[in-house]
């Protein structure tokens, strides 16, 4: 993998770049959602594609899920961009290649990406290595979630205007915080500028996952604890829902998997279909 002198993201990370390229190279058109500048941070050996966690089939639903929900928040920045926004914020961002694939949007707004220091120290020079740089649109933010503390004056600190209303996401990443960095990062989020929206991915409790994929979702869960990653955080949509109005927001609704399937899915003729088990949350300022 690209530069083992320096620590390389967590698996997660790794694991949703793979497989949005793998979407492009493997899936039939259309493809709901085209990214391979993930595959190049990361340079893989030759043989990546025999990982066990990009088995084509087996891990099909699990891609799915992940290309439709990166496309539902990309359609979600384009439609808030037309609305006027120009801060973009995206929690845990991983190895998220917005501001390099969608210059054109990404010109109209200042893109802050908050992940861990490790994380964002190994991006930031893979980023210089493959010549895209580090535009002055685009602010790499080190945060610790689970270090405590109030991680805003960071966040202010690299030029985010905390009196202008913002767009914010965090997908794929609760599952891995306890309910207190939950709470305690969407009361943050809470008390932004009026007109601000947040889209939250969250994890269902295993009760909720509909029958076929409930096998596979418990099967991951040791993996993910021997990765380091292990799951922690699950929420019913009303749990959700609940947590959101309790922190500051004044709207807030529920996005379920079906529906993001229907909207991205709907008449393919491969059988691909996203997994059920993940969530969305919107909630507005």
């Amino acid at each position: 993998m690209a530069d083992q002198q320096y620590e390389v993201p967590d698996n997660t990370a790794v694991r949703v770049a793979l497989w949005r390229a793998m979407h492009v190279q493997v899936d039939a058109a259309p493809h709901v959602f085209e990214d391979e500048i993930g595959l190049r941070l990361v340079a893989p050996d030759e043989g990546w594609r025999s990982r066990p966690d990009m088995d084509l089939d087996a891990t099909a639903g699990f891609r799915a899920s992940t290309v439709s929900r990166a496309r539902f928040v990309e359609d979600l920045v384009a439609e808030e961009v037309s609305q006027g926004i120009d801060q973009y914020v995206i929690l845990g961002a991983g190895l998220d290649t917005y501001a390099q694939r969608r210059p054109d949007t990404a010109s109209r707004l200042r893109v802050f990406e908050i992940d861990r220091p490790d994380t964002q120290a190994w991006k930031r020079r893979r980023l210089i290595e493959l010549g895209y740089g580090i535009p002055d649109r685009l602010r790499l933010v080190p945060v610790d979630f689970e270090a405590g503390g109030d991680w805003l004056p960071q966040l202010s600190d690299a030029g985010f205007d905390a009196d202008r209303p913002a767009l914010v996401v965090c997908a794929g990443v609760t599952v891995y915080l306890t309910a207190a960095a939950i709470a305690a990062t969407l009361r943050t989020l809470g008390g932004l500028a009026p007109g601000s929206t947040l889209a939250m991915t969250f994890m269902l409790p295993a009760e909720l996952v509909d029958d076929v994929d409930r096998d596979r979702l418990e099967e991951t869960k040791p993996r993910a604890l021997a990765s380091g990653t292990p799951f922690i955080s699950f929420h019913t949509p009303q749990e959700m829902l609940a947590l959101a109005r309790a922190t500051g927001f004044e709207g807030a609704r529920h996005v379920s998997g079906p529906q993001l399937a229907g909207q991205y899915f709907a008449n393919r003729t491969d059988g691909l279909r996203p997994s059920s088990g993940e969530d969305l949350l919107i909630a507005t300022v």
